[in-house]
């Protein structure tokens, strides 16, 4: 007993230097066989926490633990591992252990590995389930990706409306241990077609004796299977739902997406529109696992593609050639000028991509979103001439800083206009409007900044 309590405290130090010293003491005990102070050690932890450890080992080391875990403990654990972990732990178990915590996933999370499975994986994996089970995953992975259908799960409760509350009770009762959520239950007629909605508060709160027909809400939120996975995420936020039900094109219920996985996939959106932002492609990989040659490959071709659009800056410098010999001081300016209207472009190109993407403004709200912007640009230009026309005067004299004034009051409007108004025009092509990134909102405004400056230069300057 000395001996456990011993190996328990000293498991707790290695905690608490987090995953890089937890792993090494884990696999000590693991060669020892030490596999008591191990599971001491789970009792404590939550899924994810050893899942996060399971991933920080080799994948034969990772079976090993697992197997020392109850079947359903084991299915929660995997379910929090990435994709590459759970393959390459799928292939250390074998098919017939990699099928039994398969089988005792959720429907949905089964569907998304299965997808994730190489080709041969899949081949070997299908004949070791169930029919049901085999069945299940060839129809939640039919579904395209990025569509509701495709992260939703066929684990829900349904019942039919001629019960009463009582009954109801009791059915979702002897239902609740195969079911991922039981907070809602869906009211269905005899061709599966969605008729209502009810909670378990209202079945606790109901007269026994009642209908749930009489009970339930007949205004059922839902998404159809087709729509995208980001409207499902929308939806759930939005309605502030423990779930959405999904229907196919016959209006039967065909799924649920739960108010977790909604989560899961408003972060995957996210992310991709902050590495279209960035005008990154999407990894399909953490950033700290992606090989160099994958950074390069997702970075480089935007990049090469503004700096041939850049090109159009130095035109631009090279058309007004004379004003800049003449007027030396002009260069100074430059770089502050420019950098004024890429910022502001930025800021108006961000703030419309995410009220965009949220819902906060639709198309049709362009006309007055523009009439915003410009008196909000208008009111930043003038602000930000403010504050550089005294250096213009002390560096240039008062024709330069009329010049910069002027300039900067243009670009940093024609900036915002620009940022606002490129995710709108995008959108209206069916087209992501985060791609209407910062880098390409800056080089667009760095190419209007360079015109704009050099001709009210030469206009006041070279008259």
């Amino acid at each position: 007993m000395n001996q456990e309590v011993f190996h328990d405290r000293d498991l707790l130090a290695a905690a608490a230097g987090g995953p890089v010293e937890l792993a090494p003491a884990i696999m000590d005990r693991l060669q020892a066989g030490d596999t008591d102070s191990i599971l001491t050690w789970f009792e404590d932890q939550h899924s994810a926490d050893i899942a996060g450890l399971l991933a920080s080992l080799p994948p034969g080391a990772s079976g090993r633990l697992l197997r020392l875990l109850p079947l359903d403990e084991r299915a929660d654990v995997f379910g929090y591992l990435d994709s590459d972990d759970q393959i390459e732990i799928g292939r250390a178990l074998g098919r017939r252990e990699f099928a039994r915590i398969v089988s005792e996933m959720s429907p949905d999370e089964r569907a998304d590995l299965f997808n994730r499975l190489p080709h041969e994986q899949q081949e070997t994996l299908l004949p070791a389930l169930a029919q049901a089970e085999r069945e299940d995953i060839r129809r939640l992975a039919s579904y395209p990706e990025g569509t509701a259908g495709a992260v939703m799960t066929s684990d829900y409760a349904t019942l039919p409306p001629h019960l009463t509350a009582r009954e109801a009770i009791e059915s979702l009762r002897l239902a609740a241990p195969d079911k991922e959520t039981i907070y809602n239950a869906y009211v269905v007629d005899e061709a599966r077609r969605l008729a209502g909605v009810l909670s378990l508060r209202d079945l606790i709160l109901a007269e026994p004796t009642a209908k749930i027909a009489d009970i339930m809400d007949t205004n059922v939120i839902h998404a159809r299977a087709e729509d995208s996975r980001a409207e499902v995420a929308r939806l759930v936020a939005k309605y502030d739902l423990i779930a959405l039900p999904i229907i196919n094109g016959g209006d039967a219920l065909v799924g649920i997406v739960t108010q977790d996985d909604a989560m899961d996939v408003a972060e995957e959106e996210a992310t991709k529109d902050f590495h279209k932002v960035g005008t990154v492609g999407a990894l399909a990989t953490s950033l700290k696992d992606a090989s160099i040659g994958l950074l390069y490959r997702k970075r480089i071709t935007w990049l090469v593609l503004l700096v041939f659009f850049n090109i159009f800056s130095g035109a631009g410098l090279a058309l007004f050639e004379r004003t800049i010999v003449a007027h030396v001081a002009l260069v100074f300016f430059l770089p502050l000028l420019i950098a004024g209207g890429g910022n502001a472009g930025a800021q108006a190109s961000t703030l419309m991509v995410r009220a965009l993407a949220t819902g906060d403004v639709r198309l049709a709200d362009w006309g007055q979103m523009l009439g915003r912007e410009l008196l909000v640009a208008a009111a930043l230009g003038l602000t930000m001439a403010a504050a550089v026309a005294g250096i213009g005067a002390v560096r240039g004299g008062p024709q330069i800083a009329l010049v910069v004034a002027a300039t900067m009051v243009l670009v940093v409007i024609t900036g915002s206009i620009v940022g606002m108004s490129l995710p709108f025009l995008l959108s209206r092509f069916k087209l992501d409007p985060a791609s209407a990134s910062a880098p390409l909102i800056t080089s667009i405004a760095d190419v209007a900044g360079v015109v704009i400056y050099l001709g009210i230069a030469t206009a006041v300057l070279m008259a």
